[in-house]
């Protein structure tokens, strides 16, 4: 698994390509020949930039959902909607579609902000908005999350 670290703060042009900051290109090194998978993310108004390793690994998970059952087959359908495999040019540009770009709400200025083996890709104001929004109550969220006493992963 691939992991990625940290925020980088870059501008789409008008056709909505992105230049990946030179630190993060070098992140996604491994990715850069398969090429990655770019999704609506599924709880907020961010895009999802999956490796394709990681994707790949996404979609034997979900291969295993009986889809004679109408929530599964319901819930594939829109996780997958919007869904497109995506390179990064020779110039280090990421081209976002339209369609995703309205999603987001996408303008000029964006955040990639790392979420552990994938890229989240935000318009700056909502990515701020959703960070000062989710502050006042993080502390509670990682006592919940990451504070199980039971836990036997080491995590303290």
């Amino acid at each position: 698994m691939n992991s990625f670290i940290g925020t980088y703060e870059c501008k789409a042009d008008a056709k909505g390509r992105l230049m990946i900051p030179a630190v993060l290109k070098k992140q996604m090194a491994v990715g850069l020949q398969d090429g990655f998978v770019l999704k609506r993310s599924v709880f907020q108004p961010c895009l999802e930039l999956y490796p394709m390793s990681e994707w790949n690994i996404l979609m034997l998970k979900i291969n295993k959902l009986n889809r004679f059952k109408k929530k599964n087959n319901d819930f594939i359908r829109r996780f997958t909607a919007g869904v497109k495999v995506v390179e990064v040019d020779s110039a280090g540009r990421l081209l976002i579609p339209k369609d995703l770009i309205s999603f987001s709400g996408i303008l000029k200025d964006v955040v990639l902000a790392s979420s552990v083996n994938i890229l989240e890709i935000w318009d700056k104001n909502k990515y701020e908005q959703a960070i000062d929004d989710a502050a006042s109550d993080f502390a509670d969220l990682a006592e919940e999350v990451m504070g199980q006493e039971d836990s036997d992963d080491g995590i303290s």
